[in-house]
């Protein structure tokens, strides 16, 4: 049987990735080093009954696709650092509202308008906390182009499956890398749809059915007619003023998150038995960490990496597990420490935490974080 291999960039993988999950409208605006995504899109959604629109700015980007969402279309838009910055705003409202999204991040140096053609993995912490409020959200991130396209799919499926916007935290160097990957049929693709609400039966938007993860979400101009809003709100979807509500409503927010780490996170151990120093990295960082592991292995030193595929949540018990079991834990990434400190925090002094990192536009080689490695042997 003849396999379907093609050539791809990582931005196109993007864009196949989540026309085959069902993706049929995508806003934005173009933005280097994600530009890619809009052009490809543009020229394959017409093809596929979908539509593509351009807007004026990111934040209507953001809006037009949430908008997309809401009618009933799986939606994205996608953007880098300056972009995304922008988007902040609505990506509040959708986590309020429940409004399945996915955002694409092609990450590049900042802040501001930075270093535009130039990589990074600055926004990790962003990601998480650049709304205001407390708020759930899913962040996950690939290191390959293969990678890309699977995991695209992944983010609509977590975005239908808990009502949420997913964040899809890619880099300048895999958006724009081309590698073999393999299509599979569409038939081998597992898609996930949001579920409609029960015909004939009286419609609360934010109402929990019995055995549901998240309220059923009707499609504006189905038939049903209610009230999005980004305040706090009762089940008919109209604001509520009421403490009470407010902490009931954030509580089942954040919980459909956590009681469901099970199916959200995951993460890739490589090289981890025999290990004696653990390395963490997460993106195209993690592909020249395993060089580096490589190279010292062939120098008898056994190094083992702990690989972050789910950003957000954070994989906090596993990670407090390895924690006990080495001494030393190097964190690399194209920052100056922003999922270091996460790791700090999480391991409560089991080991020792040692940051590999820069945000001034260059990739870390293999010899820096081998020569690390032995420095803290």
């Amino acid at each position: 049987m003849s396999k379907n291999i093609k050539l791809m960039q990582g931005n196109e993988a993007c864009v196949a990735g989540a026309i085959a999950a069902g993706m049929k409208f995508y806003a934005g605006y173009p933005i280097t080093p994600s530009t890619e995504i809009a052009e490809l899109s543009a020229r394959e959604l017409p093809k596929r009954g979908g539509k593509f629109i351009q807007m004026e700015d990111e934040i209507a980007g953001i809006a037009a696709a949430i908008g997309g969402s809401i009618a009933g279309l799986k939606s994205m838009t996608a953007t880098s650092g300056p972009g995304f910055s922008l988007k902040q705003e609505n990506l509040g409202y959708a986590s309020i509202a429940e409004i399945p999204l996915v955002i694409v991040n092609v990450q590049r140096g900042g802040p501001s308008t930075g270093l535009p053609t130039s990589p990074a993995q600055g926004d990790v912490m962003q990601a998480k906390w650049g709304t205001h409020g407390d708020h759930p959200i899913i962040v996950i991130t690939p290191e390959s182009v293969s990678e890309t396209y699977h995991m695209t799919i992944r983010a609509f499926n977590l975005a239908e499956k808990y009502r949420t916007p997913v964040i899809f935290l890619t880099d300048e160097v895999v958006g724009h890398m081309r590698e073999k990957i393999e299509i599979p049929k569409s038939s081998e693709i597992e898609i996930y749809d949001r579920l409609k609400p029960e015909e004939g039966k009286e419609y609360k938007p934010y109402r929990l059915e019995e055995g549901d993860i998240v309220p059923r979400m009707a499609s504006f101009g189905e038939g049903h007619r209610y009230n999005i809003t980004g305040l706090f709100h009762d089940e008919t979807g109209f604001p509520s003023n009421s403490t009470e509500n407010a902490q009931k409503q954030l509580n089942r927010l954040m919980d459909k998150i956590d009681s469901n780490l099970d199916d959200i996170l995951d993460y890739e151990e490589y090289n981890i038995e025999s290990a004696k120093t653990l390395v963490l990295s997460y993106g195209s960082t993690a592909r020249t960490v395993k060089s580096a592991i490589k190279e010292l292995k062939e120098e008898g030193i056994e190094t083992g990496l702990f690989r972050l595929k789910t950003i957000w949540p954070f994989p906090e018990s596993r990670v407090k597990e390895l924690s006990k079991k080495f001494d030393n834990i190097i964190v690399c990434e194209m920052n100056l420490g922003q999922i270091a400190l996460e790791v700090q925090r999480v391991v409560e002094g089991n080991a020792k935490i040692i940051h590999l990192g820069r945000a001034n536009g260059e990739v870390l080689t293999p010899e820096e974080i081998a020569s690390k490695v032995k420095e803290v042997l």
